[in-house]
């Protein structure tokens, strides 16, 4: 499509009431998808949030050659991931950004005793794609 076919597209709208769970789901977090081909139409982006209660971690997984984006909007979730010396972990605030690799094993914690963490994520692919692993080593 070029500019001129796309010219007077509408935009379209997704209240935050409406995002949909009915996504890939990984234990521990709840992901709710906002943008994509079935909601809105998009063609080549994946757009949702996240949450992980206090005090919680997902399951260990990976998002296949989809590369992610995420935008910490509250909490202060800790992103774990295996390195060559062990794991590595990043420790995030309200307004930091985090980049995932496409196909690499991480997982999502929430320290905090009594507060939500929630993110919005971006994919570069359509797809949510999410394979949940037993370990941050499996291939």
């Amino acid at each position: 499509m070029d500019a001129r076919d796309g010219w007077h597209q509408p935009l379209r709208h997704v209240p935050s009431d409406e995002l949909s769970p009915d996504t890939v789901q990984t234990p521990g977090m709840s992901r709710f998808e906002a943008i994509s081909g079935r909601l809105s139409g998009s063609e080549r982006i994946w757009l949702g949030r996240t949450h992980v209660a206090a005090g919680v971690s997902s399951a260990n997984h990976h998002h296949g050659e989809s590369e992610t984006g995420i935008y910490v909007v509250s909490g202060h979730p800790v992103f774990v991931f295996a390195g060559r010396r062990g794991e590595h972990r990043i420790e995030a605030s309200p307004g930091d950004f985090v980049f995932v690799p496409p196909f690499t094993p991480h997982r999502e914690e929430n320290p905090a005793a009594d507060e939500e963490a929630v993110v919005v994520i971006a994919r570069s692919t359509q797809e949510a794609i999410v394979v949940n692993l037993e370990s941050l080593s499996e291939p």
